[in-house]
């Protein structure tokens, strides 16, 4: 059994542990309750500090979305091979079972004249020129396609079918696929340089917010430190203050976004479906929504550490 003097040096560190997290939770408590009996300030604050949290955020996720629009893209790397006049069906599809024997053709479909003249019925403003032309004309003046899904590389592949005697010309997507990806790296880019900015701004905000407050309470601190407060005693309720600050913004953020999601869907989809495309806009899923508060929380936290042990480090002489 351990001895008395044990048993006391284990009751003391209890007693410690119990009262350190007793301030932690009355320290949590007046934060939130200061915030909340001056509703304007704190919803003022919060406000300015969300919108330098939302803005980024929306900037990453329009990056995000065309992003997956251009893994879209990417995954539908097909090829389209226009064959002469000339060639018929058959040659259409022989040349076709030719074609998925190469080792760098995963596919290839064969999509006819008539294929393509119902395809271009579906367009209204194509439907009326086609029956003003007539038919059978328009299917004549059409010839038949080749979509071939490469295994590699679009260029080598592209170069070896223009090479073929049947083929007129071959169309691929490479160069604009190329010039989005340069597009998505620069805004990505742009999207943390803007993010670093305007998380300082905020930084300052809730650092400037807490600063008032520490100076509002300029008294109550030195009769603390003239007790023989630690400076961990006395920050804590502003560092909260500041986790506070940040937890609050990083919701109204979010709220923000959420709005702003629901306002841009309908008219992107409209847009998307005249394209014969699904594509919608992808908002932040519960993980990550979760770490924006976490994100949030920690800065409103960090800009109250740095004030707060700054007004410390000025004050500390004065206990002597």
């Amino acid at each position: 059994m351990p001895s008395p003097a044990a048993r006391r040096v284990t009751k003391v560190h209890h007693g410690r542990l119990a009262a350190w997290l007793a301030h932690h939770g009355r320290s949590l408590g007046t934060s939130l309750g200061r915030l909340l009996g001056r509703p304007w300030a704190t919803l003022l604050t919060a406000g300015v500090m969300a919108l330098a949290l939302a803005l980024p955020l929306g900037l990453w996720l329009g990056v995000h979305n065309a992003q997956r629009l251009g893994a879209q893209v990417q995954a539908s790397r097909a090829l389209t091979a226009f064959l002469k006049l000339d060639v018929d069906a058959a040659q259409a599809q022989a040349l076709a079972q030719t074609l998925r024997q190469r080792p760098d053709v995963a596919a290839v479909a064969v999509i006819t004249p008539e294929q393509s003249l119902e395809q271009l019925r579906q367009r209204p403003d194509l439907a009326q020129a086609i029956d003003a032309l007539g038919p059978e004309q328009a299917r004549a003046a059409l010839p038949s396609l080749l979509e071939l899904t490469p295994r590699g590389a679009e260029a080598p592949l592209a170069q070896a079918l223009s090479a073929l005697p049947q083929i007129e010309r071959v169309q691929y997507d490479a160069l604009w696929q190329q010039r989005l990806q340069a597009w998505l790296a620069f805004g990505t880019r742009s999207v943390a340089v803007l993010a670093a900015l305007l998380g300082l701004g905020a930084l300052l905000v809730v650092g400037n917010t807490v600063r008032l407050d520490i100076q509002s309470r300029r008294e109550e601190i030195g009769v603390l430190q003239l007790l023989g407060a630690s400076d961990g005693f006395v920050q804590r309720p502003f560092l909260y203050l500041g986790a506070w600050y940040g937890l609050i913004a990083g919701a109204i953020a979010l709220g923000l976004l959420t709005l702003a999601g629901l306002a841009l869907a309908q008219p992107l989809a409209e847009l998307a479906a005249r394209y014969g495309s699904r594509f919608a806009l992808r908002g932040l899923d519960p993980l990550q929504a979760g770490a924006v508060l976490a994100g949030a929380a920690v800065l409103g936290w960090t800009g109250a550490a740095l004030v707060s042990g700054h007004y410390l480090r000025q004050t500390r002489p004065l206990e002597h």
